[in-house]
């Protein structure tokens, strides 16, 4: 394993103990920290244990990676010893039992199989129009001249995209207006402070098994029955293009289809997934190029002059490099595996940490800088930019977030000029496992 440039081996003796070293800290103030400062809580670890350290987080325990070589191990290792699934149980009372995200092994390859066509290829590419157009429209309602918040509005954007792509609802369809205000409900629910509380305090499936936010869950729940039920009645699925349509159409290896259960659950990862991510992502983008006005500026000229997308490509990836809206990657061992020289016990979770990986000074020049350019040119190496996971479990929306992304941010910076409300950089604040910008990404736009 290569050592880290910045910090030295760990002593011989350590590495007799049974997990990497932690922070001498109870559970609980280990806990405080990474849910308050994330990123500086992992930088400082690093910075006194070396690329490999043992955080204690809530009811977990995990070991955090941020060497590529180690990366690559766990993205290439066998997906029936590292397991993804399990690590997204905290998921399991919103999500369900049959979304991709929480299956492992052989139903999560099947269920991967059925999800994967709609988001790639020609399928994808006849949605960058009605995205523009979303965007377009909600850029036009935006106040000039004064201070707002573009997280909420970049939220509006991709809810609607998940609405009119994802679960096909047609402008003018009189159930939209409510499927709106029901997922935008339970969307605000399921991030507040109150609800993380009791997921924390119940545990995953305890809180699934109680029932516990039924009176989130039943609202959105029968709504996504209804617009399922209708959709089965179309006799027009194949000519459609929305999500939903092709999911109906879809066949298990066997030759059936997807039961009720399972579209409820894999619309309601695709609603979670595809619209709390990148409206994050997007608010960080409008937040760092604002305090980046050169970059701003080279992005409105070739935006307006048609220059094509490499540059709106750089934004996208330096953004995600220095604000991942996921701070890692959770993998499960099932048996005992040495990473990194040490001999991990099954049961434990590894986590590569995203910023870690993207903040190494030996991979990326001046770690800390914003520069777009860095990308002009350069393919991402999956094992050292890592904003949407890899290996097998790599993010399946991963090209139609970054499709959405460049639609949006085009068609902002094609039709308002942009500068910071204050000069200030924004702290990373924290809606349940995704991190914001703190103010809500606060700009002005003239």
């Amino acid at each position: 394993m290569a050592a880290s440039p910045t910090t030295a081996p760990l002593p011989r003796f350590a590495r007799r103990a049974p997990l990497p070293p932690s922070p001498r800290m109870p559970r609980a103030l280990q806990t405080i920290g990474w849910l308050t400062r994330p990123f500086q809580f992992v930088e400082r670890a690093r910075a006194q244990y070396g690329d490999m350290f043992t955080m204690h987080i809530a009811r977990d325990t995990f070991v955090v990676l941020s060497d590529p070589a180690d990366v690559k191990q766990v993205f290439t290792g066998d997906p029936a010893i590292y397991h993804a699934g399990v690590s997204n149980i905290i998921l399991l009372p919103f999500l369900g039992s049959k979304s991709v995200l929480l299956l492992d092994g052989a139903q999560h390859l099947s269920q991967r199989r059925l999800l994967l066509p709609p988001f790639h290829g020609e399928k994808m590419r006849r949605h960058v129009d009605l995205m523009a157009e979303i965007a377009e429209r909600e850029v036009a309602s935006w106040p000039r001249g004064v201070p707002f918040k573009a997280h909420p509005h970049m939220q509006k954007v991709t809810l609607e995209v998940i609405m009119r792509i994802v679960f096909g609802i047609d402008e003018g369809d009189p159930r939209l207006a409510e499927l709106r205000t029901r997922l935008r409900t339970f969307l605000e629910s399921t991030a507040s402070s109150r609800e993380l509380r009791k997921l924390l305090f119940y545990g995953p499936e305890k809180a699934d098994r109680k029932r516990i936010f039924a009176h989130v869950l039943d609202p959105v729940d029968d709504i996504i029955g209804r617009v399922i039920a209708d959709h089965r009645k179309r006799d027009d699925l194949a000519e459609r293009d929305d999500v939903l349509s092709m999911l109906l159409l879809a066949r298990h290896e066997d030759g059936a289809p997807m039961d009720d259960v399972e579209l409820r659950d894999e619309l309601v990862t695709l609603l979670v997934a595809g619209h709390e991510t990148t409206a994050t992502a997007l608010a960080w983008a409008l937040e760092r190029l604002t305090r980046h006005p050169a970059a701003l500026e080279r992005l409105t000229e070739e935006v307006r002059a048609g220059a094509g997308d490499e540059y709106v490509d750089g934004v996208i990836r330096e953004t995600l490099r220095l604000r991942p809206v996921i701070p890692f990657v959770g993998r499960k061992l099932s048996e005992p595996q040495t990473i990194g020289g040490w001999d991990l016990p099954a049961g434990v979770r590894v986590a590569p940490s995203i910023h870690l990986v993207h903040r190494r000074p030996d991979i990326y020049p001046d770690p800390a800088a914003f520069r777009p350019e860095r990308w002009l040119g350069v393919r991402p190496n999956p094992y050292t930019f890592l904003p949407f996971g890899g290996g097998i479990r790599r993010c399946l929306g991963a090209s139609f977030a970054e499709t959405e992304m460049r639609a949006v941010l085009a068609a902002i910076v094609g039709q308002v000029r942009l500068r910071p409300a204050v000069p200030e950089s924004e702290r990373v604040g924290r809606r349940v496992i995704t991190l914001v910008p703190g103010r809500g990404a606060e700009i002005i736009a003239t």
